[in-house]
């Protein structure tokens, strides 16, 4: 314990590490004790005072994009700017102690050999600390965008090291074998339309044996879109692999996209999103990651390209199918056009989308009759019309 504390002042200040690690559940534990032993040494030192928590600054402003030299992968990372969440402070004192008790049932399940996934967590923060995590919503909030990247910038580690499983939401169909260890072989091509669920759990998606004949990776934003796509057997027509989130792309999806990408290097991955501002905003986390997973962003892009919806597109649609975009719209548009990774062709289509002041949906494809999604997809593949 003693080397551990001695070891602290230069994990605390060392600036350089702006990346998360993936550890050990022993490893971790080992960093919580080192957190904890550095607070309790500042409080009983001759001098007491209350310590700042020393936290990776999320900010956009302090967001960066790594791009890719000897691979066309790009990423949002973060540098090494710090900031702190004080217990000084009447408005963040809360938040303070948040992230303390997070930690405390992290280092209690890492001990007991158990993984949870926030909802767990959820329940057993609102029955221990009610005075701290007093709502759902609140409870949500907090885990998702407050302590658990708080303590995972605090630590310098995964949330997954910390136990905590994601929530998944995504679906795999079309040309791929799967297989868990010690499970049958899943052939993602038999599950019909309602497709292969994946998993929370990144240690089973990263032991995933993995086999395919596709020649694409084809994501798609939306949960209808796919469900039509598998149904209608696409990916036979068009040797792919078919893969949603159900819309804003969870870290299991995200992962297991990585993962593919890593096990089938030349598959392209093709996005098909609605041509609004929020599609545009799905399509760059696949591709880029976020601010908020900056510490873990690099885990987690992928090289993908903009198949379609885009503003080419618009003459296969109907002015009628066409809608104003919303405010949200607007909102999400002024965050991307802050963006430093959007690259220019992209930034292109944004301000095409913004003069026009109109939204597209994939559906609105249909007006072309509902066997001519997988034409539009095979056409726009054989001319590599995409970007």
């Amino acid at each position: 314990m003693d080397d551990l504390s001695k070891s602290s002042m230069k994990f605390f200040s060392d600036q350089q590490l702006c990346f998360a690690d993936i550890l050990l559940p022993h490893e971790v534990q080992a960093r919580i004790q080192v957190a904890v032993l550095n607070f309790l040494k500042i409080l009983s030192s001759p001098d007491p005072a209350i310590s700042d928590l020393p936290l990776i600054n999320r900010k956009s402003s302090n967001s960066r994009v790594s791009e890719g030299i000897l691979t066309d992968v790009s990423w949002i990372f973060l540098s090494h700017s710090f900031c702190s969440r004080s217990l000084m402070k009447a408005n963040a004192t809360k938040a303070f102690i948040r992230v303390w008790k997070v930690m405390e049932m992290c280092f209690e399940f890492l001990t007991q050999e158990k993984r949870v996934t926030q909802r767990e967590l959820f329940y057993k923060l609102l029955c221990d600390s009610p005075h701290y995590f007093s709502s759902q919503l609140q409870v949500n909030r907090t885990i998702q965008e407050l302590c658990a990247k708080d303590v995972v910038a605090l630590l310098r580690c995964s949330r997954h090291s910390l136990g905590i499983m994601a929530s998944s939401k995504g679906l795999v169909a079309g040309r791929i074998l799967l297989q868990e260890p010690n499970q049958e072989v899943v052939d993602c091509s038999a599950c019909g339309s309602s497709g292969y669920a994946i998993s929370g759990d990144l240690n089973l998606l990263e032991s995933l044996i993995m086999k395919t004949d596709a020649r694409y990776i084809v994501v798609v934003e939306k949960h209808a879109i796919f469900q039509r796509l598998a149904e209608d057997h696409v990916f036979n027509q068009i040797p792919s692999i078919l893969l949603t989130a159900k819309g804003y792309p969870d870290i299991a999806t995200r992962f297991l996209l990585h993962r593919m990408s890593r096990a089938f290097p030349d598959l392209p991955i093709l996005a098909l999103v609605d041509w609004n501002p929020a599609g545009l905003a799905i399509l760059s986390t696949y591709k880029f990651g976020s601010i908020g997973m900056g510490l873990e962003a690099y885990r987690y892009a992928c090289n993908v390209k903009w198949l379609g919806l885009r503003g080419d597109d618009l003459q296969l649609i109907p002015q009628q199918s066409l809608a104003p975009l919303k405010p949200r719209d607007l909102q999400i548009a002024r965050s991307l056009i802050s963006s430093t990774t959007l690259q220019d062709n992209y930034r292109q289509e944004l301000a095409v989308m913004m003069q026009s002041g109109q939204r597209a949906e994939i559906e609105a494809l249909y007006f072309n009759g509902y066997d001519y999604l997988g034409k539009y997809l095979a056409k726009k593949i054989v001319q590599a019309n995409y970007i």
